[in-house]
């Protein structure tokens, strides 16, 4: 339709207008969704509707851009949605304790605002009141993580200014702190939050656990990641956090399980196969295979381990581990006299006891 067509080309012109090196064709056709020769005919239309675009080259590459032009208050205008988005947003960050972006969105947030009109301003925030208690978030079953935002204030203005930090740390919960000065490579956020660092000449980076960091100062050396090295590339080499040599995990969920397991990203590069009588094969290379596992547990018996065999045994490991506990803390609270620290003795010498 005409009117989609008008829609996307306002959508180029707002992210051309926003990009600071601007964008190339390529860029264009994935931002557009569409083929290189259609991004060429609607470059050619904005440049029709509003005069021709810079040009920056870039290698063997072109890219466009609007500068110092204006492309109309109703183009740039934020809707309803996004604000209430902004502000979800923000909740999302609350509910897992980052309380620090949370703050940063909502200053963002606040300057939008500052920039409307009133008219504007009071139609808007009916509409977000109105999405807002038609929306809520769900609670994190179980722990969250926690950072002290004093810490990641820290962390990320170090990352920012490209500076080694220095810190106590506690390798293990009550132990002695140790001073560590290191270069800072960047954030990880998952179940726990954790600095990514290089310590003296070590080749690879190492993980710390901002929960285990005391007292972060931002020192006057420089220090910063090398060119290539890609914080999401480093990330996706493991299921979660811990980083080891990836192997080719393949799992097989029960016809039963199988449209859950579909919604689900296990990882970035896994890959679907469809089994004729309904179960879902999913495949995909990762280290961290002790989070595997644990994942694992919560799918119960409609998950079968297929390769490699050490995540099979780890997850057996992990299974037998726990009803040997659960059969400790059975006998512990049996209240049936002799009987029952007989059976408690007998169970904590046995050789599976943990």
């Amino acid at each position: 339709m005409r009117g989609d067509k008008l829609v996307e080309l306002i959508r180029l012109a707002v992210a051309l207008s926003a990009s600071a090196e601007g964008m190339t064709l390529d860029e264009i056709a994935t931002f557009s969704e569409v083929g290189r020769r259609t991004a060429e005919r609607r470059r050619d239309a904005i440049e029709a509707a509003c005069g021709p675009l810079d040009r920056v080259e870039d290698g063997r590459q072109v890219r466009f851009r609007m500068v110092g032009r204006a492309i109309g208050s109703f183009a740039n205008a934020p809707t309803s949605q996004e604000l209430a988005e902004l502000e979800n947003a923000a909740r999302a960050c609350e509910a897992v304790g980052d309380t620090l972006r949370a703050e940063t969105l909502r200053s963002l947030q606040r300057k939008i605002a500052a920039n409307l009109r009133q008219s504007a301003r009071l139609r808007l925030g009916a509409d977000i009141e109105a999405q807002l208690r038609a929306e809520a978030l769900a609670r994190q079953v179980g722990p969250r993580p926690y950072a002290d935002p004093s810490i990641l204030a820290k962390l990320r203005e170090a990352l920012l200014v490209g500076r080694l930090v220095k810190f106590h740390y506690r390798s293990e919960p009550g132990g002695p702190a140790r001073w560590r000065k290191v270069v800072p490579y960047g954030l990880l956020l998952g179940p726990r939050y954790y600095l990514v660092a290089c310590v003296g000449r070590q080749p690879e980076p190492v993980l710390f656990r901002l929960d285990r960091i005391e007292g972060p100062e931002v020192t006057e050396e420089p220090g910063a990641p090398p060119l290539d090295f890609d914080l999401a590339a480093y990330a996706a080499r493991s299921f979660g956090i811990f980083q080891e040599e990836p192997e080719d995990v393949v799992l097989r969920f029960e016809t039963s399980a199988a449209a859950d397991a579909r919604s689900f990203t296990f990882h970035p590069t896994q890959v679907f196969t469809d089994e004729p009588d309904g179960a879902l094969i999913v495949r995909f290379r990762a280290g961290g295979l002790l989070q595997v596992a644990h994942h694992l547990m919560t799918w119960g018996p409609t998950v079968t381990v297929l390769a490699p065999k050490r995540l099979l045994d780890i997850l057996k490991e992990q299974i037998d581990a726990l009803y040997d506990h659960c059969r400790i803390m059975n006998a512990a609270t049996d209240t049936d006299g002799l009987e029952t620290r007989g059976r408690l003795s007998a169970v904590q010498s046995g050789p599976a006891a943990v």
